[in-house]
C-alpha cells in the first residue's frame, strides 16, 4: 500500500548545471523537494517508484539502475535511477530530473524504480496504473514529477491562458490536502490544453492513494517562467 508520496515538479533547471546563471531562480524549490524527499525516507517505504510524464513510446516501467541523461540540453551529465545495471532504454525527462533529486539526497532508504505515464492515458487508466503500483509491496512511496499549467504569462511556452490561474489554485490545493477526489476529477482535456504535463502522473498518485489515508502539506508554489511549480509531501 502507499505510505507516502513527494510530489516535485520536473523542469531540467531544476538541475543547476542547466539553469547555469538563473540556477538560484530554482534554489527555493530545490530546498523544498529535499524536504519532501525527507518525508519519503522517514516513512521506511520497502519500494520507491518514480512517477512522471513521457510520451508513448516511453510508456511503462523502468527498472532500477535506468539511466537518464540531459546531455540533449547542452550539458554532459547523465543520472541513473539507483544502482544497477543499466536499462534497455533511457529515462523521460521528468524520470531522468527525478533521479537527479535522488542522488543529490544521497537516496539510500528503499529499491528505486520508475513509471513513465503516457499523457494519452485518460483518468480510468491512471487511476488503475496507481492502484497497480501502490500493490507492489507492503510499503511503497512515491515521488511524482510532474508540472502545473504553462500558460500562466505571455512568456510562457504555451503563451497566457485566463484559465491557467485558477487551474494551478486548484491544483495546489489538491496536492497539498492529499485530495484524492480532485484529483480524480481534474479535467483532463482542459489540462492538456493548458499544457499541464502533470495531470497524468498526479492522477496515478490519486489512485495509488484510495484508502490510505494520507495527509498533504504544500511546500511549494510558484509559477516561474510562466509555469505552475509545486511541492507537496504526503503522509
Amino acid at each position: 500500500m502507499l505510505v507516502a508520496a513527494a510530489v516535485c515538479p520536473a523542469p531540467p533547471l531544476l538541475v543547476p548545471e542547466l539553469a547555469a546563471g538563473a540556477a538560484a531562480e530554482l534554489g527555493d524549490a530545490r530546498t523544498a523537494c529535499s524536504d519532501a524527499l525527507s518525508v519519503l525516507a522517514a516513512s521506511r517505504p520497502d519500494l520507491l517508484v518514480v512517477v512522471g510524464a513521457a510520451d508513448p513510446d516511453h510508456h511503462g516501467s523502468y527498472p532500477q539502475g535506468s539511466r537518464g541523461s540531459f546531455r540533449g540540453f547542452g550539458v554532459g551529465s547523465d543520472v541513473q535511477l539507483g544502482e544497477g545495471e543499466e536499462g534497455p532504454r533511457l529515462l523521460p525527462v521528468p524520470l531522468a530530473v527525478g533521479a537527479w533529486l535522488l542522488g543529490r539526497a544521497g537516496w539510500g532508504a528503499a529499491p528505486v524504480e520508475g513509471f513513465g505515464v503516457a499523457g494519452p492515458l485518460d483518468t480510468a487508466q491512471c487511476l488503475a496504473a496507481g492502484r497497480e503500483l501502490a500493490a507492489r509491496d507492503a510499503r511503497v512511496a512515491l515521488l511524482v514529477m510532474g508540472d502545473g499549467s504553462a500558460c500562466r504569462t505571455l512568456k510562457a511556452p504555451g503563451y497566457l491562458d485566463e484559465r491557467a490561474a485558477a487551474f494551478d489554485a486548484e491544483a495546489a490545493r489538491a496536492l497539498g490536502a492529499a485530495d484524492v477526489a480532485a484529483l480524480t476529477a481534474m479535467d483532463a482535456g482542459l489540462a492538456t490544453e493548458l499544457q499541464a504535463a502533470g495531470r497524468a502522473p498526479w492522477q496515478v498518485l490519486a489512485g495509488a492513494a484510495e484508502g490510505a489515508g494520507l495527509e498533504g502539506r504544500l511546500l511549494y508554489e510558484d509559477a516561474p517562467y510562466g509555469v505552475g511549480y509545486f511541492v507537496a509531501a504526503w503522509s
